[in-house]
């Protein structure tokens, strides 16, 4: 059987200078991905955009698996972390209001270079951890969906936990893969549609 590849990161920066060049393989790693392709994208070449030598690159990460990795690791955190952020402003007053604050976190999340999306969702190792982040991820999201949905008299839905389901998988699947096509998308008529719709659903008697 063919040895596993190491995916955790070598080395922790405990100091700012190490920091800062951690940040910059990341962003160098994003760049090369999304413009050569995983195959393509070789750890030499992360590495001379990321201006380190290869051998400094791999005093952090042990392979372009583990970089692919920590740049999924933080598209989730960022994700996780602006729902939170629009979640925590006052709540609009009509489902309409709130399923746009949904909508339009998902599509803010997903405006990277849609090359590099693709990337990630194509090629990134299914580890035990990365798996086990998305589900805690998403259990966190739909809690949080159904308390808020809750709060609403207008939802008429019978079943509001499942509806919370419904809503953030169709949200994040949608955005996902229409912002991460080849052709051009208008985000703001894809934020309409997928406003009405879920308005719609969620409401009708």
């Amino acid at each position: 059987m063919p040895r596993e590849q190491p995916l955790h990161p070598r080395k922790q920066p405990r100091q700012v200078r190490a920091e800062l060049t951690r940040k910059r393989i990341l962003e160098a790693a994003a760049h090369v991905f999304a413009e050569y392709g995983y195959a393509a994208g070789t750890t030499n070449r992360i590495a001379e955009r990321a201006r380190v030598s290869i051998g400094s690159l791999y005093q952090y990460y042990p392979n372009k698996d583990a970089i692919l990795l920590e740049l999924v690791r933080g598209h989730l955190d960022s994700g996780a972390a602006e729902s939170a952020r629009r979640q925590a402003e006052e709540l609009p007053g009509t489902v309409e209001g709130l399923m746009r604050v949904f909508v339009q976190a998902a599509i803010a999340n997903h405006l990277e270079d849609p090359r590099l999306l693709r990337v990630m969702v194509e090629q990134a190792p299914r580890s035990p951890e990365l798996v086990r982040k998305v589900y805690e991820t998403k259990d966190m999201r739909n809690a949080h969906t159904r308390d808020l949905l809750g709060r609403y008299p207008e939802v008429r839905v019978s079943d509001v936990e499942t509806a919370a389901r419904i809503i953030n998988a169709t949200i994040e699947l949608v955005v996902h893969q229409v912002v991460a096509e080849h052709e051009p998308v208008d985000l703001r008529r894809l934020e309409d549609e997928l406003v009405a719709m879920f308005t719609r659903y969620l409401t009708a008697a």
